[in-house]
């Protein structure tokens, strides 16, 4: 019987250093896509996968991540006193949405690393990885979709995505073979081989891993194995790889839409298309920006 995943790491450590001057003095999982900070959109994604316990994995400076998942005695007092009932609510569903512990990262030395940080919280069970950079809208969470294959195979399972030739060097890419599976018919894949940041011409695929991860325990051993790689970091996709020589990896190109939101752009975009979906904003959201005069 496959053992069922129910803890989730989300690696936070990093500097964010592509959102500088922002994240001088924030962290980067602290910027709000319209309202809501970054983190806490993967933490929702997990919450409604039914994972139950999330894992951050944080640095110095990020103590405002454990503060927003807090109880806000003070914020809820002032906000009580101006019967202010749905805020309170609000804040309130932040620190009782699901449990979270915490454990830091001294140095940033990797993916692999920041999440054999997570070694002893994890335990021998499987567990999710979810970065927050990664915002991903879709009907059914990501992480959900990653958890039915991995129920049915009892095997890792990587979330993957066809991205374009010249931006490949940017993401690990997979080698990997269609599976015959009527339901995810041309989206799952059993992956042969894959490599951390190839250059275009030596890219195996089109098809990059991204930010969701569904993993075995296996995979802390294999991490403690390898050499640093790829920016002299001890990589996770370098893990996976020697992983791959004893088990199978299964990557599933997910239903729904990614946004990079440790990117500029991609943050932009969104924010923009988020905001256009609220029922609250939307429709005056869109009224702006048709009347907007772009130069």
């Amino acid at each position: 019987m496959t053992a069922r995943v129910r803890k989730a790491v989300f690696p936070a450590a990093g500097l964010g250093t592509r959102f500088l001057p922002a994240t001088k003095a924030q962290p980067k999982e602290m910027l709000p896509v319209v309202d809501k900070p970054l983190i806490q959109y993967g933490v929702e994604e997990a919450m409604h996968s039914g994972i139950q316990n999330i894992i951050i994995v944080t640095g110095r400076g990020k103590s405002s991540i454990e503060d927003h998942f807090d109880v806000s005695f003070e914020l809820e007092q002032l906000l009580e006193s101006k019967h202010k009932t749905d805020m309170v609510s609000m804040v309130r569903n932040i620190s009782d949405m699901i449990d979270i512990s915490y454990v830091r990262q001294k140095e940033a030395l990797g993916l692999g690393h920041a999440v054999l940080r997570a070694k002893e919280l994890v335990g021998s069970e499987p567990f999710g990885v979810v970065l927050s950079d990664d915002i991903i809208a879709s009907e059914t969470p990501c992480i959900r979709q990653l958890l039915d294959v991995y129920e049915y195979y009892g095997a890792p399972v990587l979330a993957l995505m066809e991205v374009p030739k010249d931006q490949i060097s940017a993401y690990g890419v997979v080698d990997a073979e269609p599976v015959m599976d009527n339901g995810r018919q041309n989206r799952l894949f059993r992956i042969r081989n894959m490599v951390e940041k190839p250059k275009a011409a030596d890219a195996p695929s089109n098809l990059a891993i991204i930010g969701r991860y569904i993993l075995t325990p296996e995979i802390f051993q294999c991490i403690e194995t390898i050499e640093p790689g790829s920016g002299g970091e001890i990589q996770l996709t370098d893990a996976l790889k020697y992983m791959l020589r004893s088990r199978p990896i299964y990557g599933l190109k997910f239903e729904g839409t990614r946004y990079d939101a440790g990117d500029k752009l991609g943050f932009l975009k969104a924010t923009v298309e988020f905001a256009l979906n609220r029922h609250d904003l939307g429709a005056q959201f869109r009224e702006y920006l048709k009347n907007l005069c772009i130069r």
